[in-house]
């Protein structure tokens, strides 16, 4: 029978560790994921806190993870409120002051539960001052909670940090096997499942969520996308500053039920929750929209990267490669005559676009700026039309 770390896609070894762990009720209470993006780390450290949230314990139907309780549905649906998620609050990691904020936190009683969950997002960017403010607290954790740090690789996060945890390796799945996953789960075509993996950058369970979102909102949006990339190349200042515009807001408008959702919530909850315990509700709220938003700006431009590595494959005489088969004859009416250095370089300026997102500069200037310079191949790539 299923349980809760069942969904742990594409890697059994780590599946198996955290279900003996539970059962025999060794866990420990600082743990380090470490492994690249896309390998499935955060759903795993949701996983884990959902079968130690249970309250029918390990032991319980389906070992932790009973599947009919409240606990159960709110992790799953990261909703609940003694299970927090931090990412780093600045453009070059982790601030200090918001390392002493976890801090503090964790000695507060919890909420809901009888203990709490922190799982502290790319701790590769956890300098060594921050660092220092968070060493004791990893040490000598309270009781009742349990640290769930991810990293990329081990050797990109602090010794001190490292020597503190225990480290649990997650591998590299193949984009292939990646999409023989996704299409299992989720029952879409293979090449379907391909076009999302690379849409999420790799991730299993983002192109899981892709592919089944509520009535095929992201897939829509990706249609959208890409009709708007075959018209750059005849469109003039304005029309890209509109489109860059228009792509943001519906980028955004999942944004609008989660935000819904929220504010539901909480209402249910308000009238038997401590002011504090609001505050600490509302500031996950802004947290979990934070990330969404995040996740849906990396969606667009490993889109428009995906859409530019077919426009390569295309102007490299090898259409067989394409991802995007859905577009295949839109990309060789596009590309068969185009440099593929030149849309290597274009390509490029997705990295650049990401970087500055990930520096807080205003997505409206990034995806602007993105769509010139995409244009700017696409007028050069030798077309005489």
């Amino acid at each position: 029978m299923a349980d809760a770390f069942e969904n742990i896609l594409g890697q059994p070894k780590v599946r198996e560790f955290l279900r003996a762990s539970v059962v025999s009720e060794r866990v420990t209470q600082a743990y380090l994921f470490v492994g690249p993006a896309g390998s499935n780390k955060t759903l795993a450290a949701y996983a884990l806190a959902q079968a130690l949230m249970c309250p029918k314990g390990p032991h319980g139907p389906r070992g932790g993870m009973c599947g009919d309780c409240n606990r159960c549905d709110k992790v799953m649906r990261r909703k609940h409120p003694d299970v927090r998620y931090f990412a780093p609050a600045g453009a070059n990691g982790y601030l200090v002051e918001q390392v002493r904020e976890i801090v503090a936190d964790t000695a507060m009683a919890p909420i809901q539960a009888d203990r709490k969950i922190y799982i502290l997002d790319r701790v590769d960017q956890l300098g060594a001052s921050a660092a220092n403010a968070f060493l004791k607290t990893l040490e000598e954790p309270e009781d009742d909670v349990v640290l769930i740090l991810l990293g990329r690789t081990r050797a990109s996060v602090l010794p001190t940090i490292v020597s503190r945890c225990q480290v649990v390796p997650f591998r590299h799945i193949p984009a292939s096997e990646a999409a023989g996953i996704v299409a299992q789960n989720t029952g879409a075509a293979l090449p379907q499942a391909c076009m999302a993996i690379e849409a999420c950058g790799g991730s299993i369970t983002a192109a899981v969520a892709f592919l089944q979102a509520p009535g095929n909102e992201r897939l829509a949006f990706r249609s959208r996308l890409f009709a708007a990339l075959a018209r750059l190349a005849r469109a003039d200042d304005w029309d890209i500053v509109e489109m860059a515009r228009e792509l943001l807001e519906a980028s955004k408008a999942p944004l609008d039920v989660v935000r819904a959702s929220q504010e539901t919530e909480l209402a249910e909850n308000a009238d038997f929750l401590a002011k504090s315990a609001i505050r600490q509700i509302e500031a996950r709220n802004k947290r979990s929209l934070s990330a969404k938003t995040t996740e849906y700006l990396r969606q667009t431009t490993s889109l428009v990267r995906s859409w530019l590595r077919d426009g390569m494959m295309v102007a490299a005489g090898t259409p067989d490669l394409i991802i995007n088969t859905d577009v295949r004859e839109v990309l060789v009416d596009l590309f068969s005559t185009a440099d593929a250095g030149r849309l290597a370089a274009a390509a490029a300026k997705v990295d650049d676009c990401e970087r500055a997102l990930a520096y807080n500069v205003s997505p409206e200037t990034c995806i602007d700026a993105l769509l010139f310079d995409v244009r700017e191949v696409l007028n050069d790539s030798g077309r005489t039309d």
